[in-house]
């Protein structure tokens, strides 16, 4: 193998300087905005109008807020704060701002700041694409995820048991500007919600508070003109759920783009974590095998159903053992999605781990195309994350999307495409990103690859798209049969040589 790599380098030096690439360098990077400790938003704008929808039937919390933002400044003001407890400022993620009267517009720009501990209130700027002008209003529409925010209550419960999450918030919205109005509506997953606050004297009228209408529970609405920003007034609700909480800790996705044999390449690592109610005893196999015979709900993760892209071939999916038999897959055809069901080696119980990784082909074709003006430029439209599709939904800590280009390629250039409603994508300026080569067999500079990174991302990104453009020539594809002819013609000149050289003793 170090013969063959030698050999390879050997014949490296021997291509057309034109065949050369620069070194790879990071294209962007995340930024966050540093404020002072003593930090106070200008109080420029009010909230007339409030209204937080909070999405609890998966295992992560989902929150769009509808506010009709005024201007009472004397100047146009164009940069609008959001704020965040400290405590949930780290488990924030798919901050989407938009107009709610032009969402077609697509998203506004949002600025995270830095995180300070020494601040009970951390901040987010939305950048207004137009200042609003005095006494004008617009209306936002803002949505994210909270991430690892629910608890299971109780912590400890039998193999059979129900499970219950708890999930804290405050009935005001955490605005760091006057509110006039404002109401909070909670959808649960089911009509079994045992316990929940409720207020007292903060609701004008003499209705209850909070209103229940099957699975939907209304805090609101509130008069809040006299109250002071940031005044918190606790809620707490305690909900069944008979689902897994699935986390992945880390995701690793590699998409590995191969001209040469025409052919996509995707690879993904995981390591989950199910964030639910751990057994109070051993697991009894006995009572899974009748669990699953009956049908009955589980907080255990049983299985994994994982949609492919028409067109995928030789799935495999294995873990830290080796290959896991326990799946099935279902090929499809040119016109509809393949379907690979992942069963894991043991079923996943509340505080459990499990690291896997699964992968397959497709053809180049399907994702690449040549642009019209340039023969030598590319373009791959891809999947930005796919993995499983479940009902209670994946939380991802980290995602980590590798697309390995080939040999070669430069003038890299990425972006993302989103749909029609929110997806759960963060604004690019929350994306790292950078440029790095990757060697494998008989490469000579190595392959270009981009790289992005994202924290507290969500399934709800499933369905965006990741189109990378790149500059590739002919004279770079032809690298790699340059490569190993040289290297095959400099083992026959080494071999002839070797064979004409005299080693008979002679006599003298």
């Amino acid at each position: 193998m170090r013969f063959l790599t030698a050999l390879s380098l050997l014949s490296g030096l021997v291509l057309p300087a034109s065949l050369v690439c620069a070194e790879p360098s990071d294209i962007t990077s995340s930024t966050r905005l540093s404020l002072p400790a003593d930090f106070k938003p200008p109080q420029v704008f009010k909230n007339t109008n409030l209204v937080r929808n909070t999405n609890l039937e998966k295992g992560y919390v989902r929150e769009t807020v509808n506010v009709v933002v005024e201007n009472v400044d004397k100047q146009p003001q164009s940069d609008y704060y959001l704020s965040f407890p400290t405590d949930v400022f780290p488990k924030l993620g798919s901050l989407e701002v938009k107009d709610k009267k032009a969402a077609g517009k697509g998203r506004f720009d949002v600025d995270i700041t830095e995180l300070n501990s020494s601040r009970d209130t951390q901040y987010a700027v939305v950048h207004l694409p137009e200042p609003l002008a005095p006494s004008s209003q617009i209306t936002l529409g803002i949505s994210y995820s909270l991430l690892s925010s629910l608890r299971p209550l109780p912590a400890a419960i039998e193999q059979n048991d129900r499970q219950y999450l708890t999930y804290s918030f405050s009935a005001y919205f955490p605005s760091p500007y006057e509110t006039v109005t404002q109401k909070t509506k909670l959808k649960f997953p089911s009509t079994n919600v045992p316990d929940y606050t409720t207020t007292s004297g903060i609701k004008s009228g003499s209705e209850a508070d909070p209103e229940r209408q099957g699975t939907t529970y209304t805090y609101g609405p509130y008069k809040t003109a006299k109250i002071a920003p940031g005044t918190v007034y606790p809620i707490t609700v305690r909900y069944e759920f008979t689902k897994p909480i699935i986390t992945a800790s880390l995701l690793e996705r590699d998409l590995e783009v191969s001209h040469w044999g025409g052919n996509l390449a995707t690879e993904e690592r995981y390591w989950l974590h199910n964030n639910g109610s751990r057994l109070s005893n051993h697991f009894s196999r006995v009572q899974w095998t009748m669990v699953n015979f009956q049908g009955l709900p589980s907080s255990a993760v049983r299985e994994l159903k994982y949609p492919l892209k028409p067109g995928s071939v030789d799935p495999y999916f294995t873990d830290d053992i080796g290959n896991v038999s326990t799946s099935h897959y279902r090929p499809g055809n040119p016109n509809r999605e393949a379907s690979l069901e992942l069963r894991p080696r043991y079923p996943i119980f509340g505080d459990w781990n499990y690291s896997f990784r699964v992968g397959w082909n497709n053809a180049l074709s399907s994702f690449l195309r040549r642009t019209a003006g340039d023969a030598d430029t590319f373009v791959l439209k891809v999947p930005f994350l796919e993995g499983p599709k479940v009902s209670e939904g994946i939380q991802y800590e980290k995602v980590v999307i590798r697309v390995i280009l080939p040999e070669g390629a430069n003038n890299v250039q990425y972006e993302i495409l989103e749909g029609s409603s929110s997806n759960g994508l963060p604004g690019r300026n929350q994306i790292q990103s950078h440029l790095s080569t990757h060697k494998t067999y008989m490469d000579t500079l190595g392959r270009t690859v981009l790289t992005l990174t994202v924290d507290n991302l969500t399934d709800g990104a499933r369905d965006s798209q990741l189109v990378v453009t790149y500059h590739y020539t002919s004279l770079d594809a032809l690298r790699k049969p340059f490569t190993i002819t040289a290297g095959v013609l400099a083992v026959f000149v080494i071999a002839w040589l070797v064979g004409n050289i005299d080693v008979s003793i002679k006599k003298r």
